[in-house]
């Protein structure tokens, strides 16, 4: 099959760039599930954007600054933080529905992390909003063709280094065919699933990272695992979360004394980054032999409950909860993976024809942690961006040239499901009991070792075995496990999302980038660069390193 430009992923990054791009070129949009089935579709809170008069674009800068713990980019957060405003317009224009206030204004939600109210929210179902709009009208655009329940296996190159499409898995049928285009723009999302305890649907297994890793690219910062705060702890509602927006309306947290721990703590207290209130519920819970805490959501009314957090508190009473009578009990879970794929300011990885938007990316925004929703903010920018730039670039780019041959998955016979479920439970408890919010090196190394092993297997049977969808999730979750692990055990301090018993203290000699790529044995360190961030400065530090 070919297209000009094959998007890979439904996210509020690929939908968007896909309509972007289909102004001017024919675009094939690839998707594992249904179209609708993608992280922002679950997106409770919003879009951090400056929109008050009280607040600015350096406070938002300064807020992301200080989130990120000492390795953002600063041109980057301050060309995002600089198109909120625009980029709330454009989805407007598109026909989202913002909730405001009744003079006509947007009703702001303040989360963790934030010095003023900048989430422009459509009640707690902000991303199912967003992604209704987009989904309808890339259905009805005559430039964009749709492939549901179809998964990217791997990218396909042409003379080493320039990706010129993809194999895809048609999860119907098993049949693999290869999609050729003059450029593959990756909106593949996180690797969430690679815990035990996630916020992430089922989808999120690393795909898009793990198939630009095998590609040749550059990946950076994969230490760097968000987890929420506030999980609900209940065994009929795994998977969902409660928004940092109900903290940002004054729910408190408290151990199971009733004690506000959170002011013990943080300045902030239950306003703190993400990052300081998962590690303090952690320590909560392992210091008083607790399994959860809970969130007090009893200063709030019905009527402002059924208004502001709908979704919630309609989950909640699916499972006999009220949110208005009594606390909730919430875990942290893993939630968003800060790191990825390099990209520069247009989205360009360091693969000629490979663009990287959303959470697949990194940009230099997050750095060590990300400010709570700044990532459809980032999604929403890149992809203008990468539009922008592979549409000025058009003629350049030219027609790919014939893709060299893949070579796995010849096998004829399926793989033993037991073995592939063993295997996918094994790596994901692993990946929570050993590398999970507060690490040690020893451990670390005991689960480098474990994943490195199941990875290694994943990889052989892929190539004796025909290729399904929950074998090609495995390759690609045990791959990103044991990146994941390299990147956490070369980093030798604590700073934003990673914790390590050995080393309590931030070390400036940490102060940068955790790079890795398939031609380097072990991560290595590029230095934080204040004249900028781009791919240039990427590869130029790959060039050093070899």
């Amino acid at each position: 099959m070919k297209t000009e430009v094959l998007v890979i992923g439904s996210g509020i990054a690929g939908l968007r760039a896909a309509l972007a791009l289909a102004r001017a070129v024919d675009v094939l949009l690839v998707t594992k599930k249904r179209i609708s089935e993608s992280n922002t579709n679950y997106a409770q809170g919003g879009i951090a954007s400056v929109l008050d008069r009280t607040d600015s674009f350096g406070d938002h800068l300064a807020d992301t600054l200080e989130a990120g713990a000492g390795i953002c980019r600063d041109d980057v957060v301050r060309a995002v933080v600089q198109r909120g405003p625009a980029m709330i317009d454009d989805l407007v224009a598109h026909g989202i529905d913002f909730s405001r206030e009744r003079d006509g204004s947007y009703r702001l939600g303040r989360e963790g992390g934030h010095s003023h109210r900048r989430i422009v929210h459509a009640g707690d179902f902000t991303g199912r909003e967003i992604e209704s709009g987009l989904v309808a009208r890339v259905r009805s655009h005559p430039r964009i063709r749709l492939a549901e329940d179809h998964m990217a296996v791997d990218l396909l190159r042409a003379g080493g280094d320039r990706v010129v499409g993809a194999r895809v898995l048609d999860r119907h049928d098993g049949r693999q065919f290869d999609v050729q285009a003059r450029a593959v723009l990756l909106a593949s999302g996180g690797c969430g699933k690679v815990y035990r305890y996630t916020s992430n649907p089922d989808i999120a297994t690393g795909d898009g990272l793990a198939m630009a890793w095998r590609a040749g690219a550059t990946l950076a910062d994969l230490e760097f695992v968000q987890f929420h705060p506030t999980s609900l702890f209940h065994p009929r509602a795994t998977n969902f979360l409660i928004s940092e927006a109900v903290r940002g309306e004054g729910a408190v947290l408290r151990n199971l004394d009733g004690e506000a721990f959170m002011g013990r703590y943080h300045e902030r207290a239950d306003l703190a980054p993400r990052d300081v209130v998962a590690r303090c519920i952690d320590q909560e819970c392992k210091s008083r032999a607790e399994t959860h805490v809970l969130l007090d959501t009893t200063i709030f009314d019905r009527d402002f409950v059924e208004e502001r957090f709908p979704t919630i508190s309609a989950r909640c009473r699916e499972v006999g909860l009220d949110m208005t009578r009594e606390p909730l009990p919430v875990v942290p879970a893993a939630h968003y993976q800060c790191g990825g794929i390099v990209v520069d300011g247009a989205a360009r990885s360091d693969l000629t024809g490979l663009y990287v938007i959303g959470e697949a990316a990194c940009t230099g925004l997050h750095g060590a942690n990300r400010l709570a929703s700044n990532s459809l903010l980032e999604a929403l920018v890149l992809a203008h961006a990468a539009s922008e730039d592979l549409l000025g670039r058009w003629e350049e780019i030219g027609e790919p040239p014939r893709a060299d041959p893949l070579e796995f998955g010849n096998g004829r016979d399926p793989m033993n499901p037991t073995a592939l479920k063993h295997d996918w439970e094994v790596a994901r408890k692993t990946m929570w009991d050993y590398v999970g919010i507060v690490r040690e090196q020893e451990r670390l190394t005991v689960a480098r070792d474990r994943l490195a092993t199941l990875a290694r297997d994943a990889e052989h049977y892929a190539a004796l075995h025909s290729m399904e969808p929950d074998l090609a999730e495995l390759r690609n979750l045990t791959l990103l496990g044991e990146l994941i692990i390299r990147s956490a055990g070369f980093r030798r301090e604590s700073r934003g999302l990673h914790a390590m018993l050995e080393y309590p203290q931030r070390d400036d000699a940490f102060a940068g980038d955790t790079l890795q790529r398939i031609d380097c044995d072990e991560p290595w360190l590029l230095p934080l660069d204040p004249r900028g961030f781009g791919v240039r400065e990427w590869a130029a530090a790959t060039e050093a390193q070899e």
